[in-house]
């Protein structure tokens, strides 16, 4: 019994030491929670800082160059759209348009208007000459050599005609001359985003309502919000790809359409000649809104187009942005000093107690 009463007192006294300890080093950590009353107006002064930081940035805003964008254009009828007086194809503004619009209108149309006409009157002759009134007794011939010839022969030679001029033309639409210039489209669902890489452009085109659409002149439901800006006489490379679904981008007038894929990157390129605004849609069912969003492609002078360009906050290839210039810095502020506009820290503490020191060794 007094072997276990000397046991417990001893661990009695090793469990007292700690506490003990531990309320005779809480005295010196007083005057550290007076300090904390003098460290509050930071908090408060941090907003004023803030506003004074800002003043000049907004300053810098305000006195960069402002570029006004030109004046969009109006569109054509006999140009760029859908035309209910039209017939045939909407005129071309581009090389690869005028020789597929001639391919179309000079061996395609007569071409198939030949072939219609000989076969209905083909039909017509042995629905006459070949009736049973006319010929009661059938004729049993089964071959003929020479009409074989002919039927084999002639539609290979009409194939002929017309894949050298065909192939002449898809070779000239896929090697185009050196790019002046290039737009990534991407399309989305459903709008399109236009990026002009070279230029640090990047913009998205949604569909007008038809209200507004009608206040600018605009065809229903083929009038954006943003339209697409190039120069005219410019080879154009588009790059389309999509986020989500696929997509068709084309313009009509440029004789120009190409599937956007996600994961993948089409190309195709246009040349226009004539400026305006040139309509087109996406021509890939891609959804419930397949049917609302259009394109807008407007063909400007080098001029305008370079206006267009600064008033978008880009740059024309080769030409390097303007930095912003570099913010002032705040010139340094003892404990004791200070002025109106750079007033003296006041979350600041003075040092009433020597640090502690140790003797373990320096850590590396």
């Amino acid at each position: 019994m007094k072997i276990f009463l000397k046991l417990f007192a001893i661990a009695a006294a090793f469990g007292l030491a700690p506490a003990a300890a531990q309320t005779t080093a809480s005295p010196p950590a007083a005057p550290a929670t007076a300090g904390a009353p003098a460290a509050a107006p930071a908090n408060s002064a941090a907003p004023a800082a803030a506003s004074r930081s800002a003043a000049p940035a907004a300053q810098g805003n305000s006195a960069a160059p402002a570029v006004a964008a030109p004046a969009p254009q109006a569109p054509r009828a006999d140009i760029g759209q859908p035309n209910g007086n039209r017939y045939g194809l909407q005129p071309p503004v581009s090389p690869i348009g005028v020789r597929g619009l001639w391919f179309h209108d000079n061996i395609l149309v007569p071409l198939i208007i030949i072939i219609s006409a000989f076969v209905l009157i083909l039909l017509l002759w042995v629905m006459v000459r070949y009736r049973r009134g006319a010929n009661p007794v059938p004729t049993r011939n089964t071959h003929n050599t020479l009409l074989e010839i002919i039927w084999t022969a002639v539609p290979v030679l009409i194939l002929v005609a017309i894949a050298v001029p065909s192939i002449d033309l898809l070779r000239a639409q896929y090697d185009p001359p050196p790019a002046d210039l290039t737009v990534k489209v991407t399309g989305n669902q459903w709008y399109w985003t236009y990026e002009y890489p070279d230029m640090g452009i990047q913009f998205d085109s949604n569909i007008l309502p038809d209200d507004q659409a009608r206040a600018r002149g605009e065809p229903r439901q083929l009038a954006v919000d943003n339209r697409m800006v190039v120069p005219v006489g410019a080879v154009v490379k588009v790059i389309t790809t999509s986020t989500d679904v696929i997509h068709s981008w084309g313009v009509p007038a440029f004789w120009v359409k190409m599937d956007a894929v996600p994961g993948r990157l089409n190309e195709t390129w246009f040349q226009a000649t004539q400026p305006g605004v040139y309509y087109g849609v996406c021509y890939e069912l891609c959804g419930a809104r397949h049917g609302y969003m259009p394109i807008s492609v407007e063909v400007v002078s080098r001029e305008a187009f370079a206006r267009w360009v600064a008033s978008r906050g880009g740059h024309m290839p080769g030409a390097h942005p303007a930095a912003a210039p570099a913010p002032a810095a705040a010139p340094a502020v003892a404990a004791n000093q200070g002025t109106a506009s750079t007033p003296a820290p006041t979350n600041v503490v003075a040092a009433t107690t020597t640090p502690a020191t140790t003797n373990q060794g320096a850590t590396r």
